[in-house]
């Protein structure tokens, strides 16, 4: 234990964040290196539980209280050891998870957890710095082949897992960059685009192959590719957004959330953008509909951008302040979460519908957005909240660019047909505890198989798939069948 009365004489502090009106100034991260003396005094809060339950609020499951120790002893390179060993990318979860972990933390129960994030995003800076991301390629080869289609964050953890067993890797991607939503779908001032590259070129260094600008069933068909490999891992994500089909959804100006961060994105990677496409918030008035992360995503963006306002729309109503008892302590906690998007300039509005858009017939650009309030006060016999519309609060909003946050339907359900693999009633794909489908040998993981989700699940799920593909390679070899092969 880091110190015994540490949780007793130091208050919890946060990450220290550039001013916002700095920060808008520019698209680089705004979180701050903490002091030595901070990160000390933090990790000292640690009580190092006798049963710690950050462990089960965290997907993959970090040695936290090991790590909060050798933190406060000053043992970095021991640290980032520990967290290494079940972590294949901290520098990013560090970064953009939510901490679930300190949700689950034992201080919780008093609002004042550890600043597990805080410490694990040091820790992982740290081992950049000092150069401890090296290359662990396998001591002996396999002579199995496995293709994974998908190079996001569970594509990507379970390549490198399967390629420090000795097994031949090639990662399949259809953009023209390599880490899919890391990549393109999270703005460069929460996720530094380096961070990606750097494990990208660890990830060669053990034997990883990349392929890009290839659509699996336009460019390589589901069969060709099932025919080179020994086993096969979807890791597509769920990229397919939800549409808002009310009337004017045909009007110029109103556009997808990820098309639009996507574009800043390779803007600020370099690339150029043709002026008639270009989506650029400055001096405009830009709704989000969609009060999640990603509609947060487009918030810290438009500011960047210029935007003249940005307003946000949320259909459910404005979340607790304080955690929800319907939710307690180590659960995820429903509450208002105030992200820096939204301190760095944004009106949320809560419990509204949008029911149409209205545009200027000479241009066909959208002007503004229509929305009734909605109410929640009704619940049907399951107890499930009802919204139902207030008569009389129809209310229209000024809106030069409108971006649709509200949510993804799932894989593609033509690569899931041409490999055969069933849905689940939401459209994602079905799998066993060791994420193999109904096909053998054909593995998932990641959002097409759970759904919009977390970074830090899609880890999860690639590290467990990878795993079972280890596990079904060598029941092969063995010429028997595994328990791991049959489906429950």
């Amino acid at each position: 234990m880091a110190d015994p009365k540490g949780f007793l004489k130091y208050p919890r502090r946060g990450e220290t964040k550039r001013p916002p009106p700095e920060r808008v100034g520019d698209f680089n991260e705004f979180v701050e290196r903490p002091s030595e003396a901070l990160l000390r005094e933090q990790s000292a809060r640690c009580m190092d539980c006798g049963v710690p339950f950050c462990h089960s609020g965290c997907p993959v499951n970090n040695l936290i209280p090991e790590w909060n120790d050798l933190t406060y002893r000053g043992r970095m390179d021991e640290a980032f050891a520990r967290l290494d060993a079940t972590n294949n990318f901290p520098e990013i979860t560090g970064r953009v998870c939510p901490a679930p972990c300190e949700a689950a933390c034992v201080l919780n129960i008093e609002q004042t957890p550890v600043s597990i994030k805080l410490i694990e995003r040091r820790i992982a800076d740290h081992a950049i710095e000092q150069g401890l991301i090296r290359p662990r390629p396998a001591a002996h080869q396999r002579p199995e082949r496995v293709s994974i289609v998908g190079s996001g964050p569970a594509g990507l953890a379970a390549a490198q897992q399967l390629a420090r067993a000795g097994v031949q890797v090639t990662l399949y991607e259809r953009d023209d960059r390599f880490g899919g939503l890391l990549m393109y779908g999270i703005p460069d001032f929460k996720l530094s685009k380096d961070l990606i590259d750097l494990r990208l070129e660890q990830l060669r260094a053990e034997g990883v192959r990349f392929v890009n600008n290839v659509e699996i069933g336009r460019d390589l068909s589901a069969d060709e590719l099932r025919r080179q490999s020994d086993a096969l891992l979807l890791a597509t994500g769920a990229p397919k957004p939800r549409d808002l089909l009310v009337p004017g959804r045909h009007l110029l100006g109103i556009e997808q959330a990820m098309v639009y961060l996507t574009q800043e994105n390779r803007n600020q990677a370099g690339d150029w953008l043709p002026p008639a496409t270009r989506l650029d918030a400055r001096g405009l008035h830009v709704i989000v509909i969609g009060d999640g992360d990603t509609g947060a995503d487009c918030v810290g963006t438009a500011n960047r951008q210029g935007a003249r306002s940005v307003t946000q729309f949320g259909r459910k109503a404005e979340p607790p302040l304080l955690p929800d008892p319907a939710t307690p302590w180590p659960d995820w906690p429903f509450q208002l979460r105030t992200g820096e998007s939204h301190e760095e300039g944004c009106t949320r509005v809560w419990s509204v519908q949008t029911k149409r858009f209205l545009g200027d017939p000479t241009t066909g650009r959208v002007v503004a957005v229509e929305t009734v309030d909605v109410t929640w006060d009704e619940a049907d016999p399951d107890g499930r909240r009802r919204g139902r519309e207030v008569p009389g609060s129809l209310r229209r909003w000024p809106a030069d660019l409108v971006l649709l946050a509200v949510g993804f339907e799932g894989p593609s359900a033509d690569l899931m047909e041409a490999f055969g693999v069933p849905a689940t009633e939401h459209g994602t794909m079905r799998v066993n505890s060791q994420g193999m489908t109904r096909v053998p040998g054909v593995f998932a993981a990641g959002d097409c198989v759970r759904g919009a989700s977390l970074v830090v699940w899609a880890i999860r799920d690639g590290r467990v798939a990878a795993d079972g593909i280890l596990r079904f390679l060598e029941a092969r070899k063995k010429r028997e069948r595994s328990p791991e092969e049959v489906w429950p």
